[in-house]
């Protein structure tokens, strides 16, 4: 067991997704958690593709676009305001 600790849980990475969640929610931005809570869906105002969120790297980043894009999983209204700005486009 001690070889795992300080690495994020199922739980603390779901959580990270559910605060995310509730953020874009309140900027009017349609996100759904999905796959037990692993990955967030954020739809696109337009007609598109929908923006699949996951928190990755040891559960330090959220993470979309193949990981190309990221942004601090401790900044949840930073992350909040870039996909809003992303997703827009």
């Amino acid at each position: 067991m001690a070889a795992v600790a300080g690495f994020p849980t199922d739980r603390e990475e779901a959580d990270a997704l559910i605060r995310l969640r509730d953020r874009l929610v309140g900027l009017g931005v349609n996100a759904e958690l999905r796959d037990n809570n692993t990955a967030l869906m954020v739809h696109r105002p337009d007609p598109g593709l929908p923006v699949w969120v996951f928190v990755g790297y040891g559960g330090a980043y959220y993470s979309w676009q193949n990981a190309e894009k990221r942004h601090p999983a401790n900044d949840v209204e930073g992350a909040a305001n870039v996909l809003t700005e992303h997703v827009a486009r």
